[in-house]
């Protein structure tokens, strides 16, 4: 499955920067909230095909994609598979982080069960979109084939269509999975073409000795798959996990309906990494919501060329360094909505070097 993605032109540039500048201020003097109010801009305007003046946060929709992975066995992880199931039930429960969050802050919550060991039918509002049980230990085989990587293209293309057309036109992606950071250094690893030391951090807190294991079997699987990671696609059978096949699909179908995407941290950006390897359109709709405590994140962000909103330290995953972007985001949309310019407050513009006198 392939995605038709709108190549973001730089057609309104000049008058989305004449807009912000003309807002009573110094010019860049709202800093990384222009960058983001930009990005909204040059793909609202596109869609609209006229130079509109407002911009629109509409039913700001996270998504949290679970699933689970073989490589958890391999000692690479503090927690055991069982805990990414007991992590879902909580999320439905209403008791997680994120839950909070997302009330607190207006994001629309929907937990995705991409395939773990325990299905989770019976918790209510979790949505059914399985690939499997476990992937395969991607250290001594493919993590999954790529018939089940494009089963999970389809069922993401499927969901985001379905809220697209429920009025939203912005997204998050949080993941939970038992073994997910493994899977993300690794397609870190052959993305960028280095060695699993330098992708490899401590997750949610490993020691000394299971930062070591995890950097071996990254290395063994990134030996045994060499052969095998050529495209994007190919990078997710064999290295990827259930969730993060989903979340990269799910990046895509949205940039495809021109849906503004706020990645969040590190698995989610290995997920973006691969979205971008397979359609490098989908950047153009892409808002980075923070650089997280995992110490291969900042790598990622710099080899995108990104600079993320938030720099908090957080490294809990589920989408909670996106979710508190929000009120950032909307901030960026309503100051370019409705922040008067010189001329509109009868202010001297200060942008103007000449400027002597009120504009009129």
């Amino acid at each position: 499955m392939s995605f038709s993605i709108k190549k973001i032109t730089p057609e309104f540039d000049k008058d989305i920067q004449a807009t912000i500048d003309g807002k009573t201020k110094p010019l860049g003097a709202l800093g990384q909230l222009e960058d983001t109010a930009k990005i909204i801009a040059r793909v609202q305007l596109s869609i609209a095909k006229n130079n509109k003046k407002s911009l629109s946060v509409n039913k700001p929709n996270l998504f949290i994609f679970a699933g689970d992975h073989g490589v958890a066995a391999e000692g690479v992880s503090i927690a055991p598979s069982e805990v990414t199931s007991q992590m879902v039930a909580n999320f439905a429960k209403g008791g997680a982080a994120i839950n909070v969050f997302c009330k607190q802050l207006g994001w629309q919550l929907n937990v995705v069960d991409a395939g773990i060991l325990s299905p989770a039918k019976s918790y209510v509002g979790v949505i059914d979109q399985r690939l499997g049980q476990i992937t395969e230990p991607l250290n001594v085989s493919p993590a999954m084939s790529q018939e089940q990587v494009e089963l999970g293209f389809e069922k993401a293309a499927t969901l985001i269509q379905s809220t697209h057309e429920n009025g939203c036109n912005i997204v998050a992606f949080g993941e939970m999975g038992i073994g997910n950071t493994t899977s993300a250094s690794a397609i870190m690893s052959a993305l960028m073409n280095i060695p699993a030391i330098e992708s490899v951090g401590r997750g949610t807190g490993i020691s000394d000795d299971v930062v070591k294991r995890k950097q071996q079997v990254i290395e063994q699987a990134l030996i045994l798959h060499q052969d095998n990671l050529s495209n994007a696609k190919e990078i997710l059978a064999c290295l990827g996990g259930f969730e993060i096949v989903q979340i990269t699909a799910a990046m895509l179908a949205s940039a495809e309906k021109q849906m503004i995407i706020v990645v969040d941290g590190f698995i989610c950006t290995a997920a973006a990494m691969l979205a971008i390897e397979l359609n490098e359109n989908v950047k153009d709709y892409m808002i980075f919501a923070h650089c997280s405590g995992e110490q291969g994140h900042q790598k990622m962000l710099d080899y995108l060329n990104v600079k993320p909103l938030l720099n908090l330290g957080l490294r809990l995953g589920e989408g909670t360094g996106a979710a508190l972007a929000l009120p950032l985001i909307q901030a960026s949309a309503a100051f370019y909505n409705d922040m008067a310019s010189f001329a509109q407050a009868e202010v001297t513009d200060v942008t103007d070097a000449n400027a002597s006198s009120v504009v009129d």
